[in-house]
């Protein structure tokens, strides 16, 4: 693989990663209102997730959507599911206040995160398809597998310090303050957003 390959490679799924989804909207709220830890935990999945979308289209993932349909379809209407979900409990909790600064003032920790950004990852098509379909045919025949190790190495550092930057800004004690005095109303404003994907998904 060739260093121009290799770049444009990592520009393109940089460039895919900081496009708007939910991703983005989940990693928002993480961070203002449960705090930095856990919305860099929440960075952390989504960057494991992107590497475990690029292992699958490796090994042929895309292959196998195209030669059972009806597996895309399951999985996509699982992923519009589980976004729905989160959806709802976002607009359910939405005048709850946020818990104060201090010792256990997240309702979610590091692992927490991790855990909500992986499930988020993996449950978006969006990936699916960028890795299935853009990356796999990007990717040189041949490579060795030192340089798909490197590139997946470099995927992960793009995806996770993006969200990691997007974390940090809206975990400041100014954005969580304005999100704390508007939490109803934009809890449901990004409950209606992640619901929006989720039906985009199921319905795409």
């Amino acid at each position: 693989m060739t260093a121009a390959a290799f770049l444009s490679i990592a520009l393109i799924h940089l460039m895919a990663a900081i496009s708007p989804g939910p991703s983005f909207v989940m990693t928002v709220r993480t961070a203002a209102s449960d705090g930095l830890r856990a919305a860099l935990g929440v960075a952390a999945g989504l960057g494991t997730g992107a590497i475990v979308w690029a292992l699958a289209a490796l090994f042929g993932l895309h292959l196998l959507f195209q030669l059972a349909p009806a597996l895309l379809l399951a999985f996509k209407l699982a992923g519009a599911a589980f976004l729905l979900w989160i959806a709802l409990q976002t607009w359910r909790h939405a005048r709850e206040p946020l818990p104060a600064p201090g010792v256990a003032a997240t309702a979610r920790g590091a692992l927490g995160g991790f855990r909500l950004g992986l499930l988020t990852q993996l449950s978006n098509p969006k990936p699916a398809v960028f890795f299935g379909a853009v990356f796999v045919g990007l990717v040189p025949p041949g490579s060795s597998a030192a340089a798909l190790a490197l590139l997946l190495l470099v995927l992960f550092v793009d995806e996770t310090l993006w969200y990691a930057l997007v974390a940090r800004v809206f975990s400041l004690d100014r954005a969580r303050a304005a999100y704390g005095r508007a939490k109803a109303s934009v809890d449901r404003v990004f409950g209606g957003l992640i619901a929006l994907f989720g039906l985009r998904i199921a319905l795409g």
